[in-house]
């Protein structure tokens, strides 16, 4: 009795363990985990959310086209500069080849999807830029997309809304990334000497060159909340004031309290958001 009693046990036991079979049946990336709560949600679940966690609120990155077609009005999206492709300079090794392996990956030629497009019915041009590419970094073709999306902004004398999302500049390229934050900022500059109008949104991750360049030159400053927007990195920063920085440094509510953003927004809230702003500020549409 014993011996049948063990077999029924071991045989129940077994038989909840799922086969090899039933485990390869489960689609990748049906389930997504939220970083910040750790629950498990179905991914549709999440996307169809714009991709914020529906119990914590967590912003989990987008893509340049998702961003795109998440702030746009649908069919009025047109891209402008899109074979613009950066070289190797440095004769970095790999480089070409990393380049290469992101746009296969992205469906991007660059860490910037740069266009015009209409947003609530108002004209304005776009740059949004891809951490999935290069982590977002900023070389001499990011630079001069961006510079020539204010350009084109100037000429047709409507807004530019950026988003930036990146770890910096792109050290492949040495100086030349560097120099994209002058030249950027000087557009900038000539656009707003033309009285036009300047919206920042810092996404998840905005730092480095970029940070400290265009990105902070809006008329409007605004980011996602839980953004990471900062220059130096945190430990750099401790060991060179040997100081203990808050928790909740270089985060978009930091800088909000220290008078750094305009406003934190809800992904939720931001489409709206810039239709209010640009209504303000281009009376009558953009007659």
């Amino acid at each position: 009795m014993l011996k049948d009693v063990f077999s029924r046990g071991r045989r129940k036991k077994y038989a909840t363990i799922p086969s090899d079979k039933a485990k390869q049946d489960i689609p990748e990336g049906i389930m997504m985990k939220c970083p910040s709560c750790k629950v498990i949600k179905y991914s549709k679940e999440i996307i169809k959310n714009e991709k914020v966690c529906p119990k914590c609120g967590y912003h989990h990155p987008m893509t340049a086209y998702e961003r795109m077609k998440s702030i746009s009005d649908e069919g009025t999206f047109e891209e402008i500069n899109r074979m613009m492709v950066s070289e190797n300079p440095l004769s970095f090794e790999g480089y070409l080849e990393k380049l290469d392996q992101d746009r296969k990956k992205t469906n991007m030629n660059e860490a910037v999807l740069t266009g015009v497009c209409q947003i609530s019915g108002l004209t304005s041009v776009v740059a949004i830029m891809d951490s999935t590419f290069r982590m977002g970094s900023m070389g001499s073709a990011v630079g001069e997309k961006i510079t020539r999306a204010i350009e084109k902004a100037d000429e047709l004398k409507v807004p530019f809304i950026i988003f930036t999302a990146s770890g910096g500049a792109r050290m492949q390229e040495g100086v030349l990334s560097l120099m994209q934050m002058a030249k950027t900022s000087a557009a900038l500059k000539r656009f707003s000497d033309h009285q036009g109008l300047i919206i920042s949104v810092m996404t998840h991750p905005t730092t480095g060159g970029v940070s400290a360049s265009f990105a902070s030159l809006g008329d409007y400053n605004l980011a996602e909340p839980g953004a990471l927007i900062g220059f130096a990195g945190r430990r750099i920063i401790e060991q060179t004031i040997h100081e203990k920085l808050p928790d909740d440094f270089q985060t978009s509510e930091f800088l909000l309290e220290h008078g750094q953003l305009d406003a934190v927004i809800h992904r939720s809230e931001l489409k709206a958001t810039l239709t209010n702003i640009m209504e303000i500020h281009t009376a009558g549409g953009n007659e």
